[in-house]
């Protein structure tokens, strides 16, 4: 039986060395530039206000450096499901204050407002709970969130672009 990674490659030993070695090239190219944007944000952190914790880029960096290809890696989902999950957030916490239970429910409304809207982008779950429980001032949507997708799709689009094969996003919108 042929083994598939996740993005459906086949990983069988005896497959031919010169689509194994693109195969893991584009992998530990993927890895590294995940590296250098988590670098990049710990230095955003250092610098400004915001805790590294309370930075919901970490998992979009994962999916985005390691998976540039899925739908939600493409900067619609990355932007706009970032933007999106955050101002449900900030309606739920202006509903019912910073609750727990609130954090839930915005998160579950997010993921609702992400597919209903087409940027469905499961990493950017993370901001309405962060923004419940935390009780974010409105400034949270600017910076870090909007800011952070932004830079983070210039960067995703420097580091694919750059002596690619293919290039990135596969669709903008």
């Amino acid at each position: 039986m042929r083994q598939r990674g996740h993005d459906g490659q086949d990983i069988n030993p005896g497959r031919r060395a010169p689509e194994a070695l693109r195969l893991w090239s584009g992998r530990l190219t993927g890895a590294l530039g995940g590296a250098v944007a988590i670098a990049i944000m710990e230095l955003f952190s250092a610098f400004s206000d915001f805790p590294l914790a309370a930075i919901p880029f970490a998992t979009s960096i994962v999916l985005v450096m390691g998976s540039p290809d899925a739908v939600p890696a493409q900067p619609r989902a990355l932007i706009g499901g970032h933007l999106v999950s955050a101002l449900v957030g900030f309606a739920v916490l202006q509903a019912s204050g910073p609750e727990a239970w609130a954090g839930a429910l915005g998160l579950g409304l997010a993921i609702v407002a992400m597919h209903a809207t087409g940027t469905f982008h499961p990493p950017a779950g993370i901001n309405p709970l962060l923004i419940v429980v935390g009780n974010l001032p409105s400034s949270f949507l600017f910076v870090p969130v909007a800011a952070g997708a932004l830079l983070l799709t210039a960067f995703a689009f420097a580091w694919h672009n750059i002596g690619a094969e293919k290039s990135w996003p596969e669709r903008w919108w």
